[in-house]
């Protein structure tokens, strides 16, 4: 417990000793959006580091030059933990936003440094606010923002298991043509979920996979961009599990 406490305490007195600095982010966008990307990324960077630090995470990364870094790209992958995040985001080399539950908005100040980020509020039980997102997250695209979206829609709480992806998250990519990063995330649930409220030390392994570039597919698996996605990451989760012996 000692642990989620100070996690909390952190988390709590970043995000109120950050006014002043929201205020100056804002003030910076007013003038050069681009520099304010790069502050509001470096800002959350440096907290969410912090984080995994307090809460005794080690990653393991594998992959990471399969990441481009002179274009905006969708990162997909499978979601089991809310460290998920921050495991994922400290590594963009580019402003990228994640969509997230609309849930989140209800959350002061937390919400603020989200919208920096370029992140979206999503709403499952709307389909008609669900297509709008989607069509905001082709815009960010195609104006050099990174998207990252867990296309299985909420964070499973089933070990070693993996539900549908949804094929909508996946026009992002079919429409802007960019490429889609697979992210491969082992035993994130580790750090908390599988042993609530308590936060122990894990070791977690990230690996991101070569680059999809949708045009480059056969026309059949372009119709199931969702599942070929997760095929791949369910190949790496199963080398990784039997690497650790699971």
């Amino acid at each position: 417990m000692i642990r989620f406490l100070t996690l909390v305490c952190f988390v709590v007195l970043f995000l109120v000793c950050s006014i002043p600095l929201l205020i100056a982010e804002w003030i910076i966008g007013k003038f050069n959006m681009d520099v304010k990307n790069k502050s509001s990324l470096a800002i959350v960077n440096w907290a969410f580091r912090c984080c995994l630090f307090i809460s005794g995470t080690k990653v393991t990364v594998r992959g990471l030059e399969n990441v481009p870094t002179d274009e905006p790209v969708l990162y997909i992958g499978n979601h089991r933990s809310y460290f998920d995040i921050l495991i994922t985001y400290i590594r963009v080399p580019r402003p990228t936003g994640y969509i997230a539950k609309k849930e989140m908005l209800k959350w002061p100040l937390l919400v603020n440094w989200m919208r920096n980020l370029h992140c979206l509020f999503l709403d499952r039980n709307d389909v008609k606010q669900g297509l709008q997102i989607i069509l905001t997250a082709i815009e960010k695209v195609k104006s050099g923002i990174s998207i990252c979206i867990f296309p299985e829609g909420t964070r499973n709480r089933e070990n070693h298991t993996f539900m549908e992806f949804h094929e909508g998250s996946f026009k992002i990519a079919s429409k802007t043509g960019c490429p889609i990063v697979p992210m491969t995330i082992y035993n994130s649930a580790a750090i908390f979920e599988d042993h609530l409220p308590k936060i122990r030390k894990a070791h977690v392994i990230l690996e991101y996979g070569k680059p999809i570039y949708v045009k480059d597919l056969s026309k059949e698996d372009q119709k199931r961009l969702g599942a070929y996605t997760r095929d791949i990451i369910m190949d790496t989760y199963t080398k990784i599990q039997k690497e650790a012996g699971e």
